[in-house]
């Protein structure tokens, strides 16, 4: 059976439609991640209560601009993946202290931004990584919420 789609002229079949990927979802992929990569920090992990193991991430999603197609397709040709998209992002983390924090914050920005290029074909504009609350080891062993 040959569709209406099928019959129309001037768009080749493989560069119809389009793929959008909701806030959501992008969210919902980062938050895993960054997960993933704070749990193979052993000396902080400890410290977290494991209600707040799971970080809270705000996105942005805008679709990506149309490019000029013409004089080939260079970038699908040497295997380069399209980019379907551009995030901006805000991961909110809570962190066991003592701990090195700043290798936490990078890991998860570079897992992130890696992770989306990847599997979703995202560019990742904006990443800010942010820490909410730190657990001290100290403050567990004793019944206030501060060390003082």
């Amino acid at each position: 059976m040959t569709g209406e789609a099928d019959r129309r002229p001037g768009i080749p079949r493989g560069e119809r439609g389009a793929i959008v990927v909701a806030d959501r979802v992008v969210a919902k992929i980062a938050s895993q991640v960054a997960g993933e990569v704070l749990s193979r920090f052993t000396e902080s992990v400890g410290h977290v209560p494991s209600g707040r193991r799971t970080p809270r991430v705000n996105t942005s999603v805008r679709r990506a601009p149309e490019r000029n197609t013409a004089g080939g397709g260079d970038e699908s040709a040497a295997g380069q993946q399209t980019v379907i998209g551009e995030v901006r992002m805000r991961i909110t983390v809570e962190l066991g202290y003592p701990s090195d924090i700043g290798a936490q914050c990078a890991a998860v920005r570079r897992e992130v931004t890696e992770r989306l290029r990847t599997w979703l074909g995202m560019d990742v504009s904006d990443l800010a990584v942010s820490v909410e609350r730190l657990h001290s080891v100290h403050a567990r062993h004793t019944n206030q919420e501060r060390v003082r």
